[in-house]
């Protein structure tokens, strides 16, 4: 993947995110975030944050949370970006993440 593929891919998968955690927000779940240089923040009740952020030189999205640090790589076969270690897609880690820190129901599906 060359990184205007890369940009492309993280830009969407990033709109995505953020537009489910806006349902959220807006339905009165209390988190708040906010998107500054293509990486998302979310901050939960609690003060504590999670953030998903490109990684342009490894050409993975990083998410940052109390649960710990992951990276995700972009499969084509599985079209999901998908945990280096784990083998979980992105979108079900950070649905299980938010649930566990932030005690939110984020619908990625």
């Amino acid at each position: 993947m060359d990184d205007k593929e890369f940009a492309e891919r993280c830009q969407q998968e990033l709109a995505v995110i953020e537009a489910a955690i806006e349902v959220v927000a807006d339905n009165a779940a209390d988190i708040d975030f906010e998107t500054q240089g293509g990486i998302l923040e979310v901050e939960c009740a609690d003060g504590s944050k999670v953030i998903v952020s490109p990684h342009a030189i490894a050409k993975e999205i990083w998410v940052a949370a109390k649960s710990g640090g992951f990276h995700f790589r972009y499969d084509a076969a599985a079209g999901a970006w998908i945990d280096t270690r784990s083998g979980d897609p992105l979108r079900a880690r950070l649905v299980e993440i938010l649930k566990q820190q932030g005690q939110v129901d984020l619908d990625l599906s």
